[in-house]
């Protein structure tokens, strides 16, 4: 496959004009580098189209405005119109975003002169129910026809159930900000994972590869062996799937996330599954464990990339569940989280990747420890 872009220094994916057999056993072996004894990768049955997140960032062109990604290395904005990554009808609804906020006239911000209005366009649509929620980040609160777009957004697209102003005047790498307001329709959406409903809102973590995610997922909850005198806790809950699942197996699960946007989804998913032995709170997952007076039976853990502070692992430790399971997107923070906890008296017992993101060079993982002597 050969994408127009590849030769201007798009940075969005890498090896599109290669077998996809290939890229994967080349991801197989540079994780088992990492982890020897690591499974053979489950690959994505589809491997294009899959990113139900679409991101653009907004640039002042030589006639009109544009949007984007940046270019390898550099902070140029190359215009992109299609991408063999993404889900198409997210990014025909980004192309629409588009022309409407030209036909406005609206400039894009300058980060070096703090001048202008919009700053990025963030697009997701789930393929479980083909909602679409769209949000549009400028760099002040200052969005002229705002409204406007939003409902002439909401015409154009029937499948954009809701769109949102989130406002971000910060100056590093962060894309969100902090204040989100809706515009529009409504502030969620619903998806469909392994037999759940699923809450989404704008500020909320979720798996770009729903196929991919769905078989890791149910890995995860599989390897944990959860009886229904379990007590679970999910770490890094997010939207709350994993502690969802868990908790058809267990005695209670009690989900912690730092970010409160996806806590609200996850309380709202469980009563609408039904879930009656769950709790979710909002709270620092390493202030938690720290805290935590209660023993789990079973730990997940799903960090962002940095891993896991050795404060959240000591405290991991110390409450000495029987099983871990830990799911990674950074493999090298694994390795070391993973020897913390095998010195700490555990022991691995699977290694399993997952290719969630196709023609680039991540790769997902959950693992499997038990403590020594069970």
């Amino acid at each position: 496959m050969k994408c127009p872009l590849a030769d201007k220094g798009c940075g969005g994916c890498i090896g599109l004009n290669t077998r996809y057999g290939d890229l994967l056993a080349q991801k197989q072996t540079a994780f088992r580098c990492l982890f020897p004894e690591a499974l053979p990768i489950v690959g994505a049955e589809n491997p294009t189209h899959f990113r139900n997140k679409v991101l653009r960032s907004f640039a002042n062109g030589k006639d009109s405005l544009y949007h984007g990604l940046y270019r390898r290395g550099t902070h140029q904005i190359l215009s992109v119109r299609t991408c063999a990554l993404e889900n198409e009808r997210a990014t025909e609804i980004a192309n629409t975003a588009l022309l409407l906020l030209t036909k406005l006239g609206l400039p894009a911000y300058r980060e070096d002169f703090h001048r202008g209005v919009l700053r990025h366009l963030l697009v997701r649509r789930v393929p479980g129910t083909g909602q679409a929620l769209v949000t549009v980040i400028t760099g002040s609160e200052n969005f002229p026809h705002g409204e406007e777009f939003a409902n002439s957004l909401l015409r154009a697209c029937p499948d954009v159930l809701g769109v949102l102003h989130n406002i971000n005047p910060r100056t590093d790498s962060a894309v969100l900000g902090t204040h989100t307001r809706l515009l529009a329709g409504q502030n969620e959406i619903w998806d469909r994972m392994n037999g759940l409903d699923v809450c989404l809102n704008a500020g909320s973590f979720y798996q770009i590869n729903t196929a991919q995610a769905e078989k890791l997922y149910a890995r995860a909850v599989s390897l944990a062996s959860i009886t229904n005198q379990d007590e679970v806790l999910d770490a890094y809950c997010g939207v709350g799937v994993i502690g969802m699942l868990a908790a058809s197996h267990a005695k209670h699960v009690t989900g912690v996330e730092l970010v409160s946007d996806a806590v609200f989804c996850a309380r709202k998913a469980a009563r609408k599954n039904s879930i009656q032995n769950g709790t979710w709170l909002c709270q620092d997952a390493t202030k938690y464990m720290m805290q935590a007076t209660a023993h789990p039976d079973v730990v997940f853990v799903d960090p962002p990339r940095a891993g896991c502070s050795r404060l959240f692992l000591d405290a991991l430790l110390q409450c000495a569940p029987s099983r871990i399971i830990y799911v990674s997107c950074y493999p090298q923070t694994l390795r070391r989280d993973v020897d913390i906890l095998r010195h700490g008296g555990y022991q691995l017992q699977v290694v399993q990747p997952y290719d969630l993101f196709p023609y680039t060079e991540h790769t997902e993982c959950v693992v499997k420890l038990t403590r020594a002597g069970l």
